[in-house]
């Protein structure tokens, strides 16, 4: 285990906390909504309880892995303490966004909407997650030489590694939970949504795009995602909408008009009710082009 309880590194241009590595023993640090601007890692080594994400309720216990996109609303509750390791980094440290290609964990650790946003681990597993944060918590207690460096290189392979292992349970868990029938529909339904939700945003599209009836449809949504479908394809405009955000200079209206919304300001209301932060604030807090104008 870590032999000092909170590490840090600070962004020497802006002055804001880049990257924290901190152990806890109680509850008190997740038993509320968080909405964080960076991204967070934690690993339950001790505890259960029920974690409640985009409003949707898991069960978890020792040994599982969250992964948190920014401003996403998470909180954790148990009735005993949890114990654990929390690793948060800011987009300006490291951006899964423009490394996509290298650790291609958007979509699948981070920004999944068809996906429970945890992993399971094995001991093997859990070994290396701790070998990789230890070597991290290390790295941070020592001034050397780019650190910044250093720490990117094992933050890229611990969320190559987490990546791996949750690619690998989502094959099990497609395999064991779903029968072939519902497998063929989850399995359309994620490409239809992937391939039209720029343009096509009420359930009920989906629902004949795919030959099914809205209640079988709402079913089988529910039961797969733990979700509705209305919050299926609104959590993945968002998550577009936050790419966009972030990565590009194009004005609020734009995003909205590429994203099917012809009025700025029923997309801007759509945006804020899903993140409680308007599209300007976040790009202003988030984004690469901060400070970017609204229109």
């Amino acid at each position: 285990m870590l032999s000092q309880s909170v590490y840090t590194l600070v962004n020497e241009q802006n002055g804001n906390l880049a990257f924290k590595l901190f152990e806890f023993d109680n509850n008190s640090y997740f038993d509320h909504i968080q909405r964080n601007n960076y991204f967070t890692l934690i690993l339950i080594t001790s505890g259960e309880g029920v974690a409640t994400v985009d409003l949707c309720d898991y069960s978890f216990q020792e040994n599982t892995l969250f992964a948190f996109y920014p401003y996403q609303p998470f909180m954790l509750q148990s009735a005993k303490p949890i114990m654990g390791i929390s690793i948060q980094f800011h987009h300006d440290f490291f951006c899964i966004y423009r490394h996509h290609k290298e650790i291609a964990a958007n979509g699948i650790l981070f920004n999944n909407v068809y996906q429970q946003p945890f992993i399971d681990l094995n001991e093997f597993s859990k070994s290396s997650i701790l070998n990789l944060i230890n070597g991290i918590a290390n790295e941070l207690k020592n001034d050397a030489f780019r650190k910044d460096e250093v720490l990117i290189s094992y933050l890229k392979i611990l969320l190559v590694t987490a990546t791996r292992i949750k690619l690998e349970q989502q094959t099990i868990q497609n395999s064991e939970t779903v029968n072939i029938k519902q497998q063929f529909v989850i399995q359309n339904l994620k490409n239809a949504i992937e391939d039209n939700f720029r343009t096509k945003h009420s359930a009920s599209d989906y629902a004949d795009l795919l030959n099914q009836t809205p209640a079988s449809l709402a079913r089988i949504t529910k039961n797969h995602f733990n979700k509705t479908l209305s919050d299926l394809i609104t959590e993945r405009i968002i998550i577009e909408a936050k790419r966009e955000l972030y990565l590009t200079d194009k004005t609020i209206k734009e995003i909205a008009y590429e994203l099917g919304y012809e009025d700025e300001y029923y997309f801007s209301r759509l945006f804020k009710n899903k993140t409680d932060i308007s599209p300007q604030i976040y790009r202003n807090t988030i984004g690469f082009n901060r400070g970017a104008e609204s229109n």
